[in-house]
């Protein structure tokens, strides 16, 4: 049979594979013994693979370590199809018993991308569309995730894209951002009020997979003037329950404890 290997991705690969072994990161000398390659040629793969985001190097150490296109694809792969066709009914439920629109999304480096939608019959409401990406600092579903995700994992996406201000609600300051965290963590709920958008709130709750990592996140959105503080509590049973509700179609079980 004949080898279409192609040796240079045959060897950013394997690369790519020595490096997942370390959480922590590895120098490159380290890494070249390792692989048996010439210092130059890693650095030159490396490069390559941090130019697309699949590998990171620490300013501090100069240790590199997987980037976050590896986790974007990982989660593709094991979330998307699946997860939109089992969240269905619990959205489509959602979305009726709430009368407003309805988002389902999975963190996508810096921004939650809305992978399903469900529109509110209320001929005022926000503006969306499947594909959208919206930060994860200002928004609830953002929040939902970040919340119950490794502190340090938290720690690496608001050191690389920060908390810009989008609105006068929007939370800058970082104590009070890890404050709403934690409260998240807590609750098990998240609020945007008018964080990312002017004249738009939403309640979103998380969605874990089966091992009890969260992987997404459910919410009900709307214009601030029907969506108003003591409305927002009465729909965070309802946005608690879809969210629960997916995450047992998807293998979870309440009595693990997420990370």
């Amino acid at each position: 049979m004949e080898d279409y290997t192609v040796k240079s991705v045959d060897k950013a690969l394997l690369l790519l594979e020595v490096v997942s072994e370390h959480p922590d990161g590895i120098a490159i000398t380290e890494l070249a013994q390792s692989v048996g390659m010439y210092k130059s040629t890693v650095h030159r793969l490396l490069g390559t693979m941090m130019r697309r985001g699949y590998i990171e190097q620490d300013p501090v150490s100069g240790r590199y370590k997987l980037g976050y296109t590896v986790l974007d694809l990982g989660m593709k792969l094991l979330s998307s199809i699946d997860l939109r066709r089992e969240a269905m009914p619990a959205l489509q439920e959602l979305a009726l018993a709430s009368g407003e629109v309805v988002h389902l999304a999975l963190l996508d480096r810096g921004s939650v991308v809305y992978i399903e939608k469900v529109e509110s019959p209320n001929t005022i409401r926000m503006h969306s569309r499947v594909g959208t990406r919206v930060p994860v600092h200002a928004t609830g579903l953002g929040k939902a995730i970040l919340a119950f995700l490794p502190k340090r994992e938290v720690q690496d996406i608001v050191r690389r894209y920060g908390l810009p201000r989008l609105t006068p609600h929007t939370i800058t300051d970082a104590d009070a951002f890890w404050a709403s965290l934690e409260e998240t963590r807590s609750t098990g709920f998240a609020f945007d009020m008018e964080e990312h958008q002017e004249g738009v709130c939403c309640v979103a709750a998380p969605i874990f997979a089966h091992d009890g990592r969260v992987m997404a996140a459910v919410s009900v959105s709307g214009p601030a003037l029907r969506m108003t503080r003591e409305r927002m509590v009465e729909l965070v049973p309802l946005v608690k329950r879809a969210g629960e509700r997916i995450s047992e179609r998807l293998g979870y079980r309440r009595e693990r404890v997420a990370p």
